[in-house]
């Protein structure tokens, strides 16, 4: 796998993440009967644009070496999809950092239905600053990474919301 800025490439698909770099977990209550939504969500980049997030992508959906940027404001973050999950009670993506990204590490989106058959969505990342932007940023870019994966939850929970609503 070449191009990638970090070495642990797919290592947000399992614990423990690597060590050496800063560590995000975080997980909502999405509701239940929104697992298709949610996972469809992800896989094709929707929950994103919902966020307000500029998204381009070579491919409409997740798939592992698809890539994407993500722009927000004046930064433009460009990853490749490492991984995808598409199980019966598990959806989602990783994706990785590149050359030119702000970050090096690795951002994992998931959906996952429970055994009492709650939803829940999950962001899992790990990454270190890359650039002199990220460096200055300093902990607010970290709080701007957690910032990013509450804003995804709440559109992911507003997504499936609206198409509960809206009649076959």
């Amino acid at each position: 796998m070449t191009g990638y800025t970090y070495t642990e490439v797919g290592a947000t698909r399992h614990e423990p993440l690597p060590p050496g770099y800063r560590h995000l977990h975080y997980r909502t209550y999405l509701g239940r009967d929104v697992f298709d939504c949610a996972a469809d969500a992800i896989l094709t980049f929707r929950m994103h644009r919902a966020t307000g997030a500029r998204i381009s992508s070579d491919a409409q959906r997740a798939a592992p070496g698809v890539r994407v940027k993500v722009g927000l404001g004046p930064v433009t973050a460009p990853c490749e999809v490492v991984w995808v999950a598409e199980d019966p009670d598990r959806a989602g993506f990783g994706y990785g950092t590149l050359p030119g990204h702000q970050a090096t590490g690795e951002e994992a989106f998931t959906v996952e239905r429970d055994a009492d058959g709650k939803v829940w969505f999950s962001v899992t990342a790990f990454s270190r600053p890359a650039r002199p932007l990220m460096r200055l940023g300093g902990p607010f870019a970290v709080l701007a990474q957690h910032l990013y994966a509450r804003l995804c939850g709440r559109a992911l929970r507003r997504l499936c919301a609206r198409s509960r609503t809206v009649d076959p």
